[in-house]
């Protein structure tokens, strides 16, 4: 007989309290338990007693879960394998919440008979399969995914609805001990319309204070949220939002709502302020529903693969810690790792039955997320690995370049097993085999491509992803990624193309931003400097066009010589033959045509430049 880890459970039967001698036979299942007539006085008790081991499974309101979510099951299977991944994915995420609508059904049936037990089980499963849901199933993009996650909290913090019907069915709303309650966490969920319409009614209580109730009705409207079905791109969005963080701090600095104790509150939550979202534990109620707030007002942008690093610290930050984590945190924190396996692992644990398992694990694999993991035994050899203390590290080393990097989040869980054990020399050699990088080149992905060259310090492969990103960029007249390359940060360093591909990048943004004076002097040093390629002159050249056009004087006298210096440089090396140039005719024709333009513009430039200088001396 198989062994359990675990001492069985005790049942209790009546009849043994008289001391009466008791017979049993194996049921299907069960144990049939009955009194006998051996060593007791007159005949046997007619009572039978049947000893089940799962009383779930009996609950007329769990059968009704199993039989529903077996008829979704059953559909589930019917989906033909040969249809595309894109044609596949909606009808898995609607079969996921039909899963999530049946186990909910039942919750509510549950509440009603008071089966508290039960309930809390499902309210966990549903959590997790919710938030299964938005990270592997529908695999929500950035931007996208902080919605999804807003709405998985909403459904799961419930109680500020209940609270605020509490607080508008009272006779004076704006007075009920609950009302900034509600407003915060309004504020907290995001649900910015909601906490304006409870603020009109303090508002109008408090007509001395019109103005700052005004101002941060403006601050809550005004706040951007991502639409993923519009015109606005991401970069565009993080745009406007970073304006708006903005000018919330600059109200919080003037002491805009210094006057209002509670309004500051919500102003400092807007900003993220990370001691005020601490402070409100208690309406927070979860390290998970901190972490969303957090993303929400810090970090909305957030990227899938960003996830598990600020999961992380909120759950440290949030819980006590002298307590450990309950099985569900450990459950959630695998999830926003990416890691299914161990989701699923400690589902198995964790819970009192396998349909959650099961069914979950069904809908994975035809998903087929689970396929990545069919060969996982690496990441279980690293535990093994790590405490053979004499030979365990050179063997570790050995097995993590032997692991394919088939997929970039492969290689990431490669990366993040390397830099906690301080591998250096595995870190440098797996981002410099460049699977990722070289498949993302081909397929034209130069954000994915610049990024693993950047992790892996080659300088050579960043060069020439950089050229692939100007000669992109004379293509097309944008550039690609610019959420990458406008945070490269020291990392420009890397090798003189990459400088100049940021650099190039901040002259736009001056440029776009209309300070004409500081784009024009970056503009001259990266030529001056011999920071930008010969072949790229005539780009930076006609770049300065527009600025030699402004009615305002933009380049100074000696700046100005200092381009016509560079044209002629550059037009002397165009004006001698090449025999291996393969520009035609016209090509040549629209050069020259260029360098006319900019001799006309800079002499032009130059006379006002020199007028203005003077009439500034005298």
């Amino acid at each position: 007989m198989e062994e359990v880890d675990v001492e069985p459970t005790v049942t209790n039967i009546p009849a043994l309290r008289r001391g009466t001698h008791m017979g049993f036979a194996w049921g299907p299942g069960n144990i049939f338990v009955y009194e006998t007539v051996f060593k007791a006085a007159g005949s046997g008790s007619p009572f039978i007693h049947e000893v089940r081991k799962d009383e779930d499974i009996y609950s007329p309101i769990l059968r009704k879960l199993f039989n529903e979510s077996h008829h979704i099951f059953v559909g589930l299977q019917t989906i033909r394998e040969d249809l595309p991944s894109k044609n596949k994915k909606p009808q898995f995420v609607s079969i996921s919440k039909n899963y999530r609508s049946v186990i909910r059904a039942c919750m509510e049936e549950l509440q009603q008979v008071s089966v508290l037990l039960q309930v809390s089980i499902l309210l966990a499963i549903e959590l997790i399969w919710n938030l299964c849901e938005v990270l592997f199933i529908d695999a929500a993009p950035a931007g996208s995914l902080l919605l999804h996650l807003l709405d998985w909290v909403r459904l799961h913090k419930a109680d500020v609805d209940e609270k605020a019907r509490d607080v508008l069915q009272s006779d004076s709303p704006a007075e009920h001990r609950d009302y900034w309650d509600v407003v915060v966490s309004y504020v907290l969920q995001g649900r910015l319309d909601e906490a304006r319409q409870m603020l009109v009614k303090q508002a109008t209580l408090m007509p001395a204070a019109k103005n700052i109730y005004k101002m941060m009705d403006n601050l809550l409207s005004k706040m951007p949220f991502y639409n993923p079905g519009g015109t606005q791109t991401l970069t565009e969005f993080d745009v406007k939002w970073r304006h708006w963080h903005e000018d919330v701090d600059r109200c919080l600095q003037d002491n805009s709502f210094a006057s209002n104790k509670h309004l500051e509150v919500i102003c400092k939550i807007l900003l993220g302020d990370e001691d005020t979202l601490l402070e409100h534990k208690d309406l927070l109620g979860t390290w998970y529903h901190f972490l969303v707030t957090r993303l929400l007002f810090c970090h909305p942008t957030v990227k899938p693969t960003e996830l598990h690093y600020y999961a992380q610290s909120c759950m440290t930050m949030f819980l006590d810690s002298r307590s450990a984590p309950e099985p569900l945190d450990s459950i959630l924190l695998a999830a926003f790792e990416f890691d299914i396996h161990q989701v699923i692992k400690d589902c198995s644990i964790a819970l009192n039955n396998w349909w959650f398992v099961a069914h979950l694990t069904d809908l994975l694999d035809h998903c087929k997320l689970l396929q990545s993991h069919n060969l996982h035994l690496w990441q279980l050899a690293v535990d093994y690995f790590d405490h053979c203390l004499e030979f365990g590290r050179v063997y570790l080393e050995l097995q993590i370049e032997r692991v394919p990097l088939d997929t970039e989040r492969k290689a990431l869980k490669v990366l993040r097993i390397c830099e906690q054990r301080q591998m250096s020399e595995q870190v440098r050699s797996i981002c410099k085999i460049m699977i990722m990088a070289m498949r993302a080149l081909r397929n034209n992905r130069l954000g994915s491509a610049l990024s693993w060259s950047i992790r892996a310090k080659d300088a050579a492969f960043a060069t020439l992803i950089s050229e692939r990103f100007l000669q992109d960029y004379c293509a097309k007249g944008t550039f690609s990624d610019l959420d990458l390359i406008d945070n490269l940060g020291p990392a420009m360093l890397l090798s003189d193309r990459l400088t100049f591909l940021g650099k190039y990048r901040e002259f736009h943004k001056l440029y776009g931003e209309k300070r004409f004076k500081e784009a024009a002097k970056l503009l001259l040093s990266l030529m001056t400097a011999k920071i930008a390629p010969r072949s790229f002159w005539m780009t930076l050249l006609t770049d300065a066009l527009p600025l030699l056009e402004q009615k305002e004087v933009i380049f100074s006298a000696d700046q100005t010589y200092e381009l016509m210096f560079c044209l002629e440089e550059l037009t002397s090396s165009l004006n001698t033959p090449s025999p291996d140039s393969d520009k035609s005719m016209q090509e040549e024709d629209v050069e020259l045509t260029k360098v006319e333009l900019l001799r006309l513009a800079l002499s032009r430039n130059l006379a006002m430049a020199i007028v203005k200088e003077g009439t500034v001396e005298t």
